[in-house]
């Protein structure tokens, strides 16, 4: 008479619920792309990408855009179907690389870069001799962790910037950006509910803080 197995099956752990974002313009406008619902990501709304790719059409074409906090990916994939050369996504959770991999697969992206980190530790580990200079840059930091001051310092910090870079920056409405680098002017700013959203141009010149 066979055994019976009184172990209790282990059951795997379910996946992380999906949604999904909206490519707004270009190449694959229309197009719905999954993401993975975890805690504190939230894409960039689609009237909040629609004004800023508004302020950004007669710089994309041909950018090399920096994708940090990227979750969904929606702001990275957005500017490479407008006609971006490149994009790095870095976000630290491997959810989120898992299912843009996936979604650069199915678009059949060649020129983008997948970084599994977290933001701050991998600009740490960044030289100051590396070629790439990035032409545009997408902040999108987790809400009310203090991030976006460290974070603007050290892409100074490892010079991962073209002089005339525009870099998008994306908070809590509440959040003072007061330490940002000295040589980044103010271009355009607006609120949406609780979020604002900023881009600043960068002057070339000496690197300093305020």
């Amino acid at each position: 008479m066979p055994r019976r197995n009184n172990h209790r099956s282990r059951r795997p752990s379910a996946p992380a619920s999906q949604s999904s974002v909206r490519i707004i313009g270009g190449e694959w406008r229309g197009r719905k792309l999954d993401f993975p619902e975890i805690e504190g990501l939230r894409p960039t709304p689609d009237r909040v990408r629609e004004t800023l790719f508004n302020w950004l059409q007669a710089y994309i074409p041909g950018a090399r855009c920096l994708d940090l906090f990227s979750g969904s990916g929606a702001l990275g994939l957005e500017a490479l179907s407008r006609g971006a050369a490149s994009v790095t996504f870095v976000d630290q959770a491997p959810e989120v690389i898992n299912q843009l991999r996936s979604n650069l697969n199915t678009l059949k992206v060649q020129n983008a870069e997948l970084i599994g980190s977290s933001v701050p530790s991998w600009l740490e580990q960044r030289s100051t001799n590396e070629e790439v200079r990035y032409d545009l840059v997408f902040m999108d930091p987790p809400f009310r962790k203090g991030m976006a001051g460290p974070v603007c310092a050290l892409l100074e910090q490892r010079q991962l910037l073209a002089d005339e870079a525009l870099i998008y920056i994306e908070t809590e409405v509440e959040l003072q950006l007061d330490q940002l680098p000295g040589n980044w002017q103010l271009y355009r700013e607006k609120q949406a509910g609780q979020v604002a959203y900023r881009l600043f141009m960068r002057q070339p010149g000496e690197q300093n803080l305020d």
